[in-house]
């Protein structure tokens, strides 16, 4: 691949993920259902992951209503699932797949805007679990499915604060700087023994209810629906970035 590889101007085959089946995290609403609907649109068979059953079964009758290949739902509360619905996830996956080509981590808290010096640590605790140790852990049950697929891929979300450190971001800002190095630590264990790539990616400002709960007071035409960067996200899960690890890059700017 080129060095110069640049998700941000790619402009997907219509069958260009035909064959391919992709999980993502958080996909019953904002850029989770956004890029679910994106790649079921452009041949994936979807796996919509989320804690919200009603909010999935929409997106699932969507995808159903275009004439996409069928998705499949797989609940799940990254907040209070244990080790044996993570197992239940994976087991599923390759009982009915046999293997996983995609896994999009969407899923994630934004917490409070906070100083360090008054965030109140139970809430730190769950965006650091939620954003971190449950994307971890997830990927951990599925990596077998990953590694039976002939060219797989892992992407990340992130956040521009968490690649500098923003004032009162707290602990959404500090979870991104973790996946950040998660993302580079597993690239780099993949990395010339399997055939899957680890990337992360940020969307940017969209027109979601996290963008909402943390600029309550901004103009929101003056930022892109989720659907508006989608084409990002399938250069990153599709074959246009083969051969790419362990790089950060940008959905939009």
């Amino acid at each position: 691949m080129n060095a110069a590889f640049d998700p941000r101007s790619h402009h997907p085959a219509p069958d260009e993920l035909a064959g391919r089946v992709i999980a993502i995290t958080g996909a019953g609403s904002g850029i989770g259902r956004a890029v679910a609907l994106s790649c079921a649109a452009h041949g994936a068979q979807v796996i919509l992951i989320g804690r919200t059953s009603a909010k999935l079964e929409a997106v699932h009758a969507q995808i159903a209503a275009a004439g996409s290949p069928e998705a499949t739902i797989a609940l799940l509360d990254l907040e209070k699932a244990v080790a044996r619905d993570y197992d239940e996830v994976a087991d599923a996956v390759l009982e009915r797949f046999g293997r996983l080509d995609g896994l999009l981590h969407n899923a994630g808290l934004l917490g409070t805007l906070t100083p360090i010096e008054h965030y109140d640590v139970p809430t730190w605790c769950r965006v650091m679990h939620v954003n971190v140790t449950a994307a971890f852990a997830l990927t951990q049950v599925l990596l077998p499915a990953l590694r039976k697929s002939a060219d797989a891929s892992v992407l990340f979300t992130s956040s521009s604060v968490g690649r500098t450190g923003r004032a009162y971001w707290g602990a959404y800002a500090v979870s991104k700087f973790a996946l950040e190095g998660l993302s580079q630590v597993l690239a780099g264990e993949l990395e010339n023994l399997s055939h899957v790539r680890v990337n992360v990616i940020n969307p940017g400002g969209t027109r979601t209810a996290m963008r909402r709960q943390a600029y309550p007071a901004e103009d929101v035409a003056t930022v892109p629906e989720a659907s508006a960067i989608t084409a990002a996200y399938v250069a990153l899960l599709g074959p246009a970035s083969r051969g790419i690890t362990g790089k950060s890059f940008d959905a939009q700017g």
